[in-house]
């Protein structure tokens, strides 16, 4: 339940967080003075942000790589303030030495955070829709409001706001170095061969979305920038909200295309390399009755044909298809972000699981998407019906980009290394995707969420049995470095 309250916070007014934060506050301090920083500040920027995602129908690559700088905005910004959260030079590949304050007396840990924030977030969405953009500096806003009705001086909040700043120009000034720049508007033709990875996905799948936020029709040339006037209503062109066409720093999703072939030239966060984490090979391309692929593709025919209602509800659980959801990013920090409450962690421990996990998904991201373009792997759907069956059909739609590694078990399993590192092995509920239409579920650990994320992949039709073997080895991989890098050891003192 105490998620279910703090999920609604972000969505009111800003006095009515100022209340809520002053009221919960009340008990420890009047609202006459400030009081210590909340760690829902924290938690509100992870609901916040996932909405931004799915609203904005960023693709998973994209997501992580936005959710990563937006979260290190805001630690740097607590760090600033608060001398016991170490500083992220040396942690983060090329990033530089962050402003912190001589005395951290003289500022306010949320105010510095926020104004970092606001200049990161202007930056990286400066494409993004009008209305995410105004969400997002509602929050910030919010935030300090509640900052100043509890006592924050004048004077303190023109320090912390001008140390904020700081902050953000150097972390933006520092993502621009990452080689995300020359990712962009770069034309790709993937190579032709019998086992090599095409997008055949069929037409249906590009106009079956469901009135939301995020579209209600998709058009085939550009299914994720474009409407057609003959196939959209009133209604539609009021809620759909489309983006321009040839967005370079927000692009939304493009089913019909290929999503990210270039993302392994991104900077890594804390990985040496995009392959610093080995994996198995994917199989090689072969039909006959005994080739290993095609013992594979049969257990992904076996999986659907054999399907129980629970599992048809693991598959749809963890789809969280771009457009439709906050993509898997989004849902792994919802997860972190739901921890704040549930183990009582304070500020400091909150900003440092939630960077943790943002981390880990964008290396993860960058590694499994450097292999899925180098193996160049055709998924079931081609080979089933190209050799099995040709009417086959997976259960959920086969996303635009090669098959090995599984991309849902990589960032699953580094996302679930990290929180367990930082927290501990526990049992916990998600209640990520009510929102969304489906039931909280409950699980005896974060590793056996991945797990189950990634057998959601082979019961969705979309991944081989090796393709999500090898994304939960190399998620392991990469969520283990990222917690030494970010210091797991140190991290427990925030939970009781």
């Amino acid at each position: 339940m105490t998620f279910l309250r703090t999920r609604c916070v972000s969505r009111a007014p800003a006095m009515r967080i100022v209340a809520l934060l002053c009221a919960t506050l009340g008990t420890q301090t009047s609202c006459s003075r400030t009081a210590a920083t909340d760690p829902r500040v924290v938690s509100e920027w992870v609901h916040s942000l996932y909405g931004a995602i799915r609203v904005e129908r960023l693709s998973p690559p994209v997501a992580s790589r936005l959710s990563a700088y937006v979260f290190t905005a805001l630690y740097a910004g607590l760090a600033a303030a608060h001398p016991a959260l170490p500083a992220l030079d040396g942690a983060l590949n090329g990033i530089p030495v962050l402003p912190r304050a001589a005395d951290a007396s003289s500022v306010d840990a949320t105010v510095v955070a926020m104004a970092a924030e606001r200049v990161v977030v202007d930056s990286l969405m400066r494409e993004g829709l009008a209305t995410t953009r105004a969400q997002l500096a509602r929050l910030a806003d919010s935030l300090v409001t509640a900052r100043v009705t509890g006592g924050l001086s004048a004077d303190r909040r023109a320090r912390s706001d001008s140390l904020g700043r700081r902050i953000g120009l150097a972390i933006v000034a520092w993502s621009n170095t990452d080689g995300f720049a020359g990712t962009r508007g770069r034309p790709y033709v993937p190579p032709v061969g019998d086992g090599l990875w095409y997008n055949d996905a069929p037409a249906t799948i590009y106009a079956t979305q469901n009135l939301s936020g995020a579209s209600e029709f998709v058009a085939l040339d550009n299914p994720a920038n474009q409407q057609r006037t003959s196939n959209v209503s009133e209604r539609g062109l009021i809620m759909s909200r489309p983006k321009a066409a040839g967005a370079k720093t927000m692009p939304a999703a493009n089913m019909a295309g290929a999503t990210e072939p270039y993302w392994r030239e991104v900077r890594p966060f804390v990985l040496t390399a995009w392959n610093a984490c080995p994996i198995p090979d994917a199989l090689p391309y072969a039909t006959d009755s005994a080739a290993p692929l095609r013992a594979m593709a049969r257990a992904v025919v076996d999986a659907k044909a054999s399907l129980t209602p629970e599992q048809k509800t693991i598959a749809y659980y963890w789809a969280d298809n771009a457009g439709e959801s906050g993509t898997p990013v989004g849902h792994w920090l919802s997860i972190a972000g739901q921890m704040i409450s549930e183990r009582h962690l304070d500020a400091d421990a909150a900003a440092r699981l939630v960077l943790a996990t943002a981390i880990s998904q964008a290396d993860a991201f960058i590694a499994a998407w450097g292999y899925k373009y180098q193996y160049n792997l055709l998924r079931p759907r081609t080979y089933i019906r190209r050799v099995m069956d040709s009417t086959w059909e997976p259960l959920i739609p086969t996303p635009p980009f090669p098959e090995h590694p599984a991309g849902h078990s990589t960032q699953s399993s580094a996302a679930a290394t990290v929180i367990t590192a930082l927290i501990g092995a526990t049992p916990f509920t998600d209640s990520t995707s009510i929102s969304i239409g489906h039931s909280v579920r409950h699980f005896p650990s974060f590793q056996a969420a991945s797990e189950e994320a990634g057998m959601s992949r082979i019961y969705g039709g979309i991944h081989y049995p090796s393709g999500n073997s090898a994304g939960l080895t190399l998620g392991r991989c990469v969520g283990a470095k990222v917690a030494a890098a970010i210091g797991a050891s140190s991290s427990k003192a925030g939970a009781p």
